[in-house]
């Protein structure tokens, strides 16, 4: 069995790590290499890099960082924002990305999944999904443009049917971020990722809603999925990853150890 993965989320704007809740309200967080080091050591499996608006602006993702990140950490990294072509993804990924992960993009023009996945393989490829459950009509769906509070937009596709799309044109790893419990750390959407489970072949990473060890573990073993993807409690020291995967390994979760020195 593959080990879960804890991954911090780093949401970037204008060369700073953000966070906001529900996509709203942005605050500064701090500096990106100071933290993209500081999770490293702690023990994350790997990060993921948004640059938030870069798609609602128009514009592709502020490389200056990328290289920089590569330089001082020894774990993998996604890195999104506005990559639209081939030759913008191949940049990123010459700069030390691990990774590359669309959303907003593959929405505009699903066919950058294949054309990214013919370039790069299966596994370089990430597809984000902003999701939202719409109470009205008891629907989850989709949005994009979400960096940007005044230019989201919701989509005509719903999300289950997105994701069948987004795999059958060879997406390597889907990352659902539950708008509803994005930053208000009651837990994971898990009966949403469950559904989502039960129709995604390829590695599913949970994101929104975590707020305390027992959300992890929640999603982990409740909805199955291969990753747990959290911002605020790390960013505000609500849980340390030591802590986390102590936690996880003692709950029976196979997880890699933090077993890093931490500086």
């Amino acid at each position: 069995m593959l080990a879960k993965r804890i991954i911090p989320c780093l949401d970037v704007r204008d060369g700073q790590v953000v966070k906001g809740v529900q996509f709203r309200n942005h605050e500064i967080v701090g500096d990106i290499v100071p933290l993209a080091t500081r999770y490293a050591a702690e023990g994350a499996d790997e990060l993921v890099f948004y640059d938030i608006t870069a798609s609602s602006d128009q514009r592709v993702v502020d490389k200056s960082w990328v290289s920089r990140v590569a330089e001082v950490i020894d774990i993998p990294f996604a890195v999104a924002g506005g990559i639209k072509t081939v030759a913008q993804a191949r940049e990123i990924l010459a700069m030390g990305a691990d990774k590359i992960s669309v959303n907003s993009p593959a929405l505009s023009n699903p066919e950058l999944i294949s054309d990214l996945v013919d370039a790069f393989g299966q596994q370089c490829v990430v597809i984000g999904i902003d999701s939202h459950f719409n109470e009205q009509t008891g629907q989850y769906e989709v949005f994009q443009f979400t960096g940007d509070e005044t230019k989201t937009a919701k989509t005509t596709w719903c999300t289950e049917d997105w994701v069948k799309e987004v795999v059958a044109r060879g997406a390597g790893e889907i990352v659902l971020n539950c708008m509803n419990q994005d930053g208000v750390r009651n837990g994971y959407d898990i009966e949403q990722l469950a559904r989502i489970r039960s129709i995604c072949n390829v590695p599913l990473i949970a994101s929104g809603g975590a707020g305390a060890i027992e959300h992890f573990a929640a999603v982990f073993s409740e909805a199955n999925v291969d990753g747990a993807l959290a911002a605020s409690v790390f960013h505000k020291g609500i849980i340390a990853i030591q802590d986390l995967k102590a936690e996880l390994v003692e709950q029976g979760i196979v997880i890699r150890p933090a077993d890093k020195d931490i500086v």
